[in-house]
């Protein structure tokens, strides 16, 4: 299912929450468009491929795919990266750390001269001029992790920072209690033990709360929408323990 995060008519934020099929487990996929085009935000893998091909099209030709994002290395992030480099003109945003791990998802040569590292301190670029921002948020859970700011729709796509464990029907929806996402979602959970200590979110927590953010919405599970809810999640998991706190 496609759920429309923002449309004004010229930029357009896309979530894909039920394109996992079968036991992998559930993710959601975005694409971000700006006059004509696009931007695919951890796209999956094997499980979501065609499904997201034939989505997108609703949005954007492949031909006007100018990114395909990596938040980090994990299969259910990237590992169809190869169909992508195959039918589209797209460069890969990856961290600069994991630069030399993507071909090994692709044919041999297919990376060449196609892969933008990102450096350990982020970067920003710009999508049919739009500017986005690409924010550090290492440790959490991985080095080399990245998220997608953007300042139109004041959307932070947070990856695993923010997580639940839902299913795809639940996954396009908004948590409205908070503790429903701790405990039903097993948020504090999965947090605690994806998560590698307090420090790193400190840090990353210190980063976002300079931007502008309306919404934030992760790769897995419903998002958190509102500047209360946003600042509630920012002021638990600035004080989490997890990781090797808990070890």
């Amino acid at each position: 299912m496609a759920v429309v995060l923002h449309d004004d008519g010229v930029h357009k934020c896309i979530a894909f929450t039920e394109l996992v099929q079968g036991e992998g487990v559930q993710a959601n996929q975005f694409a971000i468009s700006h006059n004509g085009y696009g931007m695919l935000l951890d796209p999956g893998g094997n499980l979501t491929y065609k499904h997201l091909l034939a989505e997108m099209a609703n949005y954007f030709l492949p031909s006007h795919l100018k990114y395909v994002f990596a938040s980090h290395q994990d299969p259910d992030i990237v590992a169809s990266v190869n169909g992508w480099l195959l039918i589209t003109d797209a460069n890969i945003l990856v961290a600069a750390e994991w630069e030399r791990f993507i071909p090994h998802f692709c044919l041999k040569g297919a990376t060449v001269g196609r892969m933008i590292p990102i450096p350990y301190e982020g970067m920003d670029i710009e999508l049919g001029g739009s500017p986005l921002k690409l924010i550090p948020a290492h440790y959490l859970h991985t080095i080399g992790n990245f998220q997608v700011y953007d300042p139109i729709s004041k959307i932070l796509f947070s990856g695993d920072i923010g997580a639940s464990l839902v299913s795809g029907e639940e996954a396009g929806g908004i948590w409205e209690d908070f503790d429903e996402f701790l405990t039903r979602g097993s948020g504090l959970g999965f947090h605690q033990h994806y998560m590698s200590g307090n420090k790193a979110c400190r840090i990353w927590v210190d980063t976002v709360r300079k931007l502008d953010i309306e919404w934030i919405v992760p790769q897995h599970g419903a998002s958190f929408k509102g500047k209360v809810m946003v600042n509630r999640f920012l002021d638990w998991f600035e004080t989490l323990e997890c990781g090797l706190d808990l070890l």
